[in-house]
């Protein structure tokens, strides 16, 4: 189940691509370790369902699970039967949107220019995907709010420990981190202890952030 509350208390999502069945126990159990609670597995990643599969077996006490890339109404029923809990396409597709209102699936559509943010919305989007943050900045975020303060934004791409507050404070609801923390040479390498590191400074700039800000200070 997503808990948007809880998504909303420490609003940081993973995004894994390429990675292998047996790296998958490894990656998982440091994301566990670093306290990040949400994951998409990108369905271009070769095996995905199986991949969601067993990741809904193994970690589902643990960790959210979502399914990103999702480019059809097809592939969503499929992420969702895999045991995905939200739903995350790099577009605005009305079928997608309409699967995901029907059977009550969380949906974070792609989307990048005012026009598109605001379809994305109205198609029923739980948070809409800003992609790719890293072309337009913090900065883009505070001029979006201002017409479409009512409306919740992920900022993904081009997110790190550095700047993950500036995204926040300029007004996403979210962030997102892919390739920089999980990179294939690391998954594929084994190196656990640097994508566990990098989430960890991340979470602990986010809620502290978020922290000092429901605390008034």
């Amino acid at each position: 189940m997503f808990d948007a509350d809880r998504f909303a208390q420490k609003p940081v999502l993973g995004i894994i691509r390429g990675m292998a069945e047996s790296q998958l126990s490894g990656v998982l159990e440091a994301v566990v370790r670093s306290g990040v609670e949400f994951i998409e597995i990108t369905l271009n990643t070769p095996g995905a369902i199986p991949l969601l599969q067993l990741a809904d077996r193994e970690f589902s006490d643990r960790l959210c699970l979502g399914a990103g890339t999702v480019l059809t109404r097809r592939e969503a029923e499929n992420a969702a039967a895999a045991g995905a809990r939200f739903l995350v396409s790099p577009t605005a597709s009305p079928e997608v949107a309409r699967f995901c209102r029907e059977q009550g699936i969380p949906h974070f559509p792609g989307a990048f220019t005012p026009t598109e943010i605001q379809a994305a919305w109205e198609g029923g989007a739980f948070m809409v995907k800003v992609f790719p943050s890293s072309v337009v900045g913090p900065g883009y975020f505070r001029e979006i709010k201002g017409p479409f303060d009512g409306i919740r934004l992920m900022a993904v791409g081009g997110v790190r420990a550095s700047n993950a507050c500036e995204f926040l404070e300029k007004g996403a609801s979210a962030v997102a981190v892919g390739a920089s923390v999980f990179s294939v040479p690391r998954m594929e390498s084994g190196n656990h202890a640097a994508i566990e590191k990098d989430l960890k400074e991340i979470l602990f700039e986010v809620t502290g952030f978020l922290n000092k800000i429901n605390s008034g200070n």
